[in-house]
């Protein structure tokens, strides 16, 4: 694999936290609330802005509950092949 990473993964999750935290602000719902609506506990919610780390399960109650869900499920959707050998693969 030759390709460049520009960024760690640990900050593609923190800049997915700082725009969940961007849209939470956007609609004035406060961390207590959110972890309200969405199940998921005020410590993790406030974590997740903090530092980007979250559960999988957590990312996604808190994506419904900011009415974001479409986001997540689109997710990999239109990833194109690589190679030939992809489609091949794929194909089997």
């Amino acid at each position: 694999m030759n390709e460049y990473i520009w960024e760690t993964a640990e900050e593609l999750d923190k800049k997915i936290a700082d725009r969940v935290r961007l849209i939470r602000k956007r609609r004035s719902i406060s961390q207590e609330k959110l972890a309200q609506i969405s199940g998921v506990s005020f410590g993790s919610v406030k974590r997740f802005e903090t530092t980007g780390q979250i559960s999988l399960l957590s990312l996604t109650r808190i994506a419904m509950a900011l009415d974001m869900a479409d986001d997540l499920r689109q997710l990999f959707t239109e990833v194109p092949y690589r190679n030939i050998q992809e489609v091949i693969n794929e194909n089997k």
